[in-house]
């Protein structure tokens, strides 16, 4: 039922849209989905009435919006849901999938995280340049659907070089300093332990979240190539030395609210089509 979904969302969004197919998809993280606030010419949509699962987090308010960037036809999910809710996995990927089947040819998929490399400050934004499934679930068990992709596919290049690139040419544009590291996945809810961080850091992990994971497997899948950019919102536990809250991460965001737009509209026109 997993195609038979996301082929019926996506043409929800075509028909509640009245775009007939979209270029870029972008997921919003935790205190990210302000960046769909004003864009001109925006088409909102209740993720509930296009069949997702709503999100339970503050900061993730279910809308999906449709507008142009630049010329760019654009697909945004303010808000996603997490495995950590409860939520089966083929639940988690379901509104990536759509973004797939309504066209996207690159998603970028967005996140608050803790900062764990060396360098990393909180409000820093850092592109993905690889990720680590530290928890070993995976949304492509089960039976395979050739339709969604192949059996075993390979993840070997899921945030190309060239899509980094575009993301430096951005950063330099609005002034912002480039910054690339590799994401590890932890389950959530739960903050990670001082000691589980060490680990991370000796795996060789950057940043550290509860996200993005399993929507870059489901998009690998696909074949359709990734954008990751990470906010850093804070220090992950034994390097800062404050209590992790999410009213901190979200405060984080806030604060970055005004490069990461800039970020983003520069960026998206910037990404190469077919």
């Amino acid at each position: 039922m997993t195609y038979e979904a996301a082929e019926a969302a996506a043409q929800a969004i075509g028909e509640a849209s009245g775009r007939e197919a979209h270029d870029v998809g972008l997921v919003l993280g935790s205190g990210l989905s302000g960046f769909v606030d004003d864009l001109p010419g925006a088409v909102a949509m209740a993720t509930a009435d296009i069949g997702f699962t709503q999100p339970k987090v503050v900061g993730h308010v279910g809308r999906a919006v449709s507008a142009e960037v630049g010329g760019t036809r654009l697909l945004a999910y303010a808000g996603r849901v997490h495995a950590y809710e409860g939520w089966d996995l083929s639940d988690v990927v379901l509104g990536v999938r759509a973004m797939a089947l309504a066209g996207c040819q690159t998603v970028i998929l967005t996140n608050a995280s803790g900062g764990i490399g060396a360098g990393l400050q909180p409000g820093d934004l850092v592109a993905i340049s690889d990720h680590m499934n530290t928890i070993g679930r995976d949304p492509l068990v089960g039976e395979n659907d050739d339709r969604l992709g192949p059996r075993f596919p390979d993840m070997s290049t899921v945030y190309p070089q060239n899509l980094r690139d575009v993301v430096a040419t951005a950063a330099a544009a609005v002034g912002i300093e480039y910054k690339e590291g590799v994401y590890a996945w932890q389950l959530g809810p739960s903050y990670e332990t001082p000691a589980e961080i060490e680990v991370l850091r000796r795996l060789g992990a950057d940043m550290v979240g509860m996200s993005t994971v399993p929507e870059a497997i489901a998009l690998a899948h696909m074949g359709v190539p990734i954008i990751g950019i990470s906010l850093v919102t804070n220090l992950a536990a034994g390097i800062g030395t404050e209590p992790l809250s999410h009213e901190e991460v979200t405060e984080t965001a806030g604060q970055a609210r005004a490069k990461f737009t800039a970020l983003l509209k520069d960026l998206i026109p910037r990404i190469p089509l077919a």
